[in-house]
């Protein structure tokens, strides 16, 4: 090989300081600390957050860390373990359409139990979350050029989680070079298409690879060896040449439902439709959504539970259209089982869209029809999901009221709306008791 970016990468994760990021760099770390903050403190309340704060407190316990809102603590593998399933469990947290993944929820695990452990500030905090950002969206475009499969998120944010954890736990940058390493080759290398097949509570593999990587990180720090990072691997130059340059964390897309994002544009069609039109669902006869092959491979049949609500087109569709969100409370019993929505599931159909098919991964466009039973159909014309760059991204007001949204059910309306606020003032804290203690559940 002779890019060297892997030394680069070491350089960038190893020297970057909070004082060398744009200003808008950082404020977008504000917003992405409260999205993913936001998302992970309510996916501790689904089933699987539940399995897996009970696994680490009983086959990772100690008192090294924090798990997140049950004010109970387990070794720092464990904590990382609890927290990273809790951080997709909704599926509603940020993601970058280039790695078809979700950035976001691979980093933050680490970097918060790594931040707990070390003593770091806010400010180490966010700017550890940047390299994160920045590694992992690279990271995840080189896994999939040079692997055929489609593999899942955890496969590359484990060499994303070491990279931003190892910096904040004083990782020599030989050492951060071992753990990335170490993490690539231990990372889970899930066929994602599988689990969009049969969806199950392993949903995008991130909560393992956050895992992975701890594990990484505590091994290099012991002297453990490992591969050359991925880096070097790139078939696009321009994609590691441009690290520190160009910011790839403003790129991100955020998500205002709790559904798949290539679900997403169907559900803000049906939407819209619903709004223009007033219609209610009695009067729907027949939802025909076309959408790009990958979407259209959702499954359309009545889910059993949570992931099956989440991984499916049809039951967001509906549900968006009897309540007009979806959230928590759609994509958990008892909702998901109601026998009102799933009768206008069953009057959604789905087909495969060459013309859209043609624009994806760069794009995730859809197109939903209404027929209504008297003959009317309404039409939502080409539509891509809500929150996507560069035109439609969330104003700081809506992804804190998507935040206050998400949290205050768990942790209460003001000590929501409390750490929303010392968030957007992140820089300031000396460590990061701010959300061990503000993220725990209301009495």
């Amino acid at each position: 090989m002779t890019h060297h970016f892997n030394d680069l990468v070491v350089r960038f994760a190893s020297r970057t300081r909070w004082q060398d990021l744009p200003e808008v760099v950082r404020h977008q770390s504000r917003r992405c600390l409260l999205d993913a903050l936001g998302a992970m403190i309510a996916g501790m309340e689904t089933p699987v957050g539940a399995i897996m704060t009970e696994m680490a407190l009983e086959q990772y316990p100690g008192d090294q860390a924090s798990i997140l809102v049950k004010n109970r603590r387990a070794s720092l593998v464990g904590a990382v373990l609890a927290n990273g399933f809790a951080g997709n469990a909704l599926d509603i947290d940020d993601g970058y359409r280039m790695t078809k993944g979700h950035p976001g929820a691979c980093v933050l695990p680490v970097v918060l139990t790594a931040a707990e452990a070390a003593g770091a500030s806010g400010e180490d905090l966010l700017t550890a979350l940047v390299i994160g950002y920045e590694l992992g969206t690279r990271a995840g475009r080189i896994r999939h050029a040079t692997y055929a499969a489609y593999h899942s998120s955890g496969s590359w944010g484990a060499v994303a989680g070491a990279a931003a954890g190892g910096r904040l736990m004083g990782l020599s940058p030989e050492a951060l070079r071992h753990a990335m390493g170490t993490a690539e080759y231990h990372a889970p290398i899930a066929p994602m298409m599988k689990g969009i097949d049969t969806p199950s509570m392993g949903k995008d593999s991130i909560g393992w690879g956050a895992m992975v990587a701890m594990n990484a990180i505590l091994l290099a720090r012991k002297g453990f060896t490992g591969i050359e990072p991925l880096f070097d691997d790139t078939p696009e130059r321009s994609w590691m040449e441009s690290l520190g340059d160009q910011w790839e964390i403003l790129q991100l897309y955020f998500k205002p439902y709790a559904a798949c994002r290539w679900g997403q544009p169907a559900v803000a069609g049906a939407l819209q439709i619903a709004r223009e039109r007033h219609l209610k669902p009695t009067e729907i006869q027949r939802i025909r959504v076309r959408t790009f092959a990958a979407a259209a491979r959702l499954p359309m049949g009545h889910p059993a539970n949570t992931e099956e609500a989440q991984y499916s087109l049809a039951f967001p569709v509906a549900a968006a259209l009897l309540d007009g969100e979806v959230g928590p409370r759609q994509v958990l019993p008892p909702r998901l089982h109601d026998p009102e929505l799933l009768a206008l599931l069953d009057r959604v159909s789905v087909e495969s869209a060459p013309e859209f098919d043609a624009e994806f991964p760069a794009k995730a466009p859809a197109e939903v029809t209404v027929e209504t039973l008297d003959g009317r159909q309404y039409s939502s014309g080409r539509i891509e999901a809500l929150w996507e760059p560069p035109d439609t991204l969330p104003s700081d007001a809506e992804l804190e009221e998507k935040f206050l949204w998400l949290t205050s059910p768990v942790i209460g309306e003001d000590a929501a709306r409390k750490l929303a606020d010392q968030i957007w003032a992140a820089e300031r804290w000396t460590d990061i008791r701010p959300i061990i203690e503000g993220a725990r559940a209301a009495a």
